[in-house]
């Protein structure tokens, strides 16, 4: 039923996400490692909906259907708004003018401030896809309106529950894992198109390259071939990527995630070098 054999790995992260909720919620006291593995879990849930959204997991609309709740649930936010905010725009416009997601909208700076401050930016900006979508799915698919709608009350029920049931576990096991899940997962779009050339064909993008991020988060570091191919499985990207690996700006492949914003965000405080430049202004300059 799994369209690729390899989303057997996204369906073991599922179930361990699922787990640690269930274990973390009947311990009796807190444990920080258990903590730590439901949050990085969260990042990998955010990934897992990219995926899911681009290319459904299953063959079957029905189990499709069922594994968008299950992102609603744990992601924290209804899985259909990956449509208008990504597919239907930032895939179009590709950080380009129209991008609600876009990196440069009030500065064409990037420090800790901006890389801090763009979730929220770019949270606030994706409303109006969103509105828009919904309106438009009322007018032409009712039930796909619903389906959209139900997402909405499944979470709200799910938060109201668990908040009345033990608002302080509520808090820690779920609420707070799904707010971290939103904001790297914007963290990552700001990441892999900052200060990257968005017309052109070949650096229009960042990757994180280095095993430990695409190995741990399903290849999402490899971000050209993606934006190249939006329909091609997580598990072909490795191979993709290495076909155009040389075309691409040196700048544009970073080995580690962690590097790159220690030395851009943090040893760029005190150094130009280190902070690197925006080949977005080098395009405009010449």
């Amino acid at each position: 039923m799994l369209r690729y054999a390899a989303d057997i790995r996204t369906l073991t992260y599922m179930a361990i996400t699922t787990a640690l909720l269930v274990v973390q919620w009947s311990r009796d006291s807190f444990s920080p490692v258990l903590f730590v593995a439901a949050l990085f879990m969260a990042v990998s849930v955010s990934v897992i909906a990219h995926n899911h959204n681009h290319l459904t997991i299953w063959k079957s609309k029905k189990l499709n259907a069922l594994t968008d709740y299950w992102l609603t649930l744990f992601y924290g936010f209804p899985a259909f708004v990956w449509i208008p905010t990504h597919n239907q725009n930032h895939h179009k416009f590709n950080n380009r003018e129209g991008d609600y997601t876009i990196t440069y909208r009030y500065t064409e700076k990037t420090n800790l401030f901006t890389l801090l401050s763009y979730p929220s930016v770019s949270g606030f900006h994706q409303q109006k896809p969103i509105r828009d979508f919904l309106k438009k799915q009322y007018g032409i698919n009712r039930k796909r309106f619903w389906f959209c709608i139900s997402q909405y009350v499944l979470l709200v029920g799910f938060l109201v529950t668990a908040f009345v049931v033990d608002w302080q576990k509520a808090l820690l096991y779920i609420f707070i894992p799904q707010q971290v899940s939103l904001y790297v997962v914007l963290i990552f779009n700001y990441v892999q198109h900052v200060h990257t050339d968005e017309e052109s064909h070949i650096n229009h993008s960042r990757n994180i390259v280095g095993p430990l991020m695409n190995v741990l988060l399903f290849n999402n570091g490899l971000h050209t071939v993606h934006h190249d191919n939006p329909g091609m499985h997580w598990s072909n990207a490795q191979a993709a990527h290495a076909k155009i690996a040389q075309e691409i700006d040196p700048r544009l492949n970073e080995q580690s995630l962690w590097w790159f914003l220690i030395r851009v965000y943090i040893l760029g405080i005190f150094s130009q070098k280190a902070r690197g430049s925006s080949m977005r202004l080098e395009r405009m300059a010449q």
